[in-house]
Order: C-alpha cells, then structure tokens, then sequence
C-alpha cells in the first residue's frame, strides 16, 4: 500500500517518554550514529522539505522529534548517536531515554537504522541491533548517502552489510540527495503504518 507521506507534519519534541502523546496508533523510529544522514532520509521519504532540521554538526537532534498524519501514523526522530559534540553524561542520557523508547512504546511497529554506506555497522549500529532483536522489532536498514559511492562499491557495502545483520533486519541504498531508494523506503514504511 502507498502512503501519502506529504502530509506528515511536525507534532512536538520531548525530552522524557512522559512528554510524548497517548501511546496508540503505530509508530516507526528513526534512529542512527550522529550525522549518518538521518534527518536528511526523514526530508527525503516524507517530500516535505526541512520537515527534520538538517545539520553538518553531529549530535543535533537531542529530543525526541515526534512527526504525524492522519490516522495516528507517526515518526520518530531518536538522538543521534556516536561521536556527537556533547558532554558524556548527556550521550549516557540519551542511550538510556532511546533504550527506554524503544523497550517501552507499545505503539512502536518497526525501527529504520540510518548508516552511511561508507561506514556500515558500527559498533553504535551493532549495539542497537543487539538491543532491538530481543525485543523482537522489525529493522530495516538504510545505507544512506549511496551517492557517494560507485555503483560496485555501494553495491559491495550492502551485500556486506545484509550478511552482517545476521536474519535481524533488511537493509537497502539509499540517497537523499539522488533519490535512490526512496520509494523502496516508503513502501516498507507504508507496510508498518498499515499494519500489512
């Protein structure tokens, strides 16, 4: 099923899980190591222009940024992780505000891990494919920035990176500024906001 994505609109940030609306509808998470492209991705899949504030600074996104649309479809934009230009003890809180997200939102149907396709499954993207599979909850990777690579590389990079999920997610290209992978993206989205 196609979804109109156009009309995602921004709802609010939150600092605490207790700052978010009802936990109802179906959600799906951004996440991703600070500047692998993921507000960028969130421009890209949704059409809308500057929807998700984009940033050449690592570790922008410090809230959790709530987007939605009609019929209780939401995304959910993490903090970013890794090497973000913060004080540890801010890093800490936001490991342990994402961890909480994730353990703890009913309403959570699937997690889209943004990576750069030149520097995929790091030890950040390791550590929350570890934490997500437990909890049994769908990943779909996206090897962001495919643009930058040739074709055979891009396609090296993701044929390693399917190998290393090791059955716990799928993973595509992607370019937000190419638009590789794009409508691939969407349809896996549409399928968990559908519930198909």
């Amino acid at each position: 099923m196609r979804l109109d994505f156009r009309n995602m609109r921004f709802l609010l940030s939150a600092a605490a899980l207790g700052g978010l609306p009802p936990d109802t509808g179906r959600e799906v998470a951004f996440a991703g190591r600070s500047n692998a492209g993921k507000s960028s991705a969130l421009n890209a899949i949704t059409g809308v222009g500057g929807l998700a504030r984009v940033s050449k600074t690592p570790g922008r996104t410090r809230l959790l940024n709530l987007f939605g649309m009609e019929g209780g479809m939401r995304f959910m934009d993490l903090p970013g992780y890794g090497y973000a230009k913060v004080p540890e003890a801010e890093r800490l809180k936001w490991g342990q505000l994402v961890e909480a997200y994730l353990s703890t939102r009913q309403s959570l149907v699937g997690l889209v891990l943004v990576m750069d396709v030149r520097h995929p499954l790091m030890d950040f993207d390791r550590q929350l494919l570890s934490f997500a599979g437990p909890l049994q909850l769908p990943v779909h990777v996206l090897l962001s920035k495919a643009d930058k690579l040739s074709r055979g590389a891009a396609a090296k990079s993701l044929a390693e990176t399917r190998k290393g999920l090791r059955g716990w997610g799928t993973a595509q290209l992607f370019s937000s500024h190419s638009g590789e992978g794009v409508e691939d993206a969407q349809k896996q989205l549409a399928d968990w906001l559908v519930g198909e």
